[in-house]
C-alpha cells in the first residue's frame, strides 16, 4: 500500500506539459470569447440600468414642450430681477493716512 501512495506523488513530464497546455488553452479561449461577447454584455447591462433608473425617476421628468409652429411668435416672460436694498446704512467718508 505504501508503494501505491509513494508512486502517486511523482508526476511525469508529459502530464505537467499537458496540464500547462490545457491551462493556456482555457486562458486564451476565455480571452478570445470575452473580446467577442464583452460589448454585447456591456450593452445589455447599460440598457438594464437605464430602464431601472428611468423607472425610478420617470415621475420626475418634465413633460416635453410642444414646438411652436413655423412663423408663430411666442414671448416668454423674463424672470424678475431682484434689486438689493440700497438703504443699508450710513455712508462714511474716510481719508487715507500716509
Amino acid at each position: 500500500m505504501f508503494k501505491i501512495i509513494f508512486m502517486l506523488q511523482y508526476a511525469s513530464i508529459t502530464g505537467v506539459l499537458r496540464v500547462i497546455l490545457i491551462i493556456l488553452l482555457i486562458y486564451y479561449g476565455i480571452k478570445i470569447l470575452s473580446r467577442l461577447f464583452a460589448p454585447l454584455l456591456i450593452k445589455y447591462v447599460t440598457k438594464k440600468a437605464e430602464e431601472r433608473f428611468g423607472g425610478q425617476f420617470g415621475q420626475y421628468q418634465q413633460p416635453k414642450k410642444e414646438r411652436p409652429k413655423e412663423g408663430e411668435v411666442t414671448i416668454d416672460k423674463a424672470p424678475q430681477r431682484t434689486t438689493s436694498n440700497k438703504n443699508v446704512g450710513e455712508y462714511v467718508d474716510y481719508e487715507e493716512i500716509d
